[in-house]
């Protein structure tokens, strides 16, 4: 098993949502809503001046576990999907060393 970890902007949180849950493999997901912090390029068109006052660009992160053979089709579903993320969001996988219910 894997864990998918995506970060994206915030404002495509509803779209993503709606891609993710029309993917077979992917059968749930967590969002949490989370901060980006960093140099700020004044040339990035997605800023808006509440991000330039405040400091921080709001961004989602959303966790995905997924059979092993399942993870190059969802990123390749993500990648070809219409839910924002092009040049918006970024991800990392990781092994799930165990999983159960508390």
């Amino acid at each position: 098993m894997k864990i998918l970890t995506l970060i994206a902007y915030a404002d495509v949180k509803q779209v993503l949502a709606d891609t993710l849950h029309g993917l077979k493999q992917v059968q749930g997901f967590t969002f949490t809503d989370v901060e980006g912090h960093g140099a700020q390029d004044g040339r990035e068109l997605t800023l808006s001046a509440r991000d330039d006052v405040v400091g921080y660009v709001p961004h989602v992160r959303v966790d995905v576990v997924l059979e092993d053979q399942d993870v190059a089709e969802v990123l390749a579903c993500l990648r070809s999907s219409q839910c924002g993320l092009a040049g918006r969001g970024s991800y990392w996988i990781t092994a799930m060393e165990s999983q159960g219910q508390l």
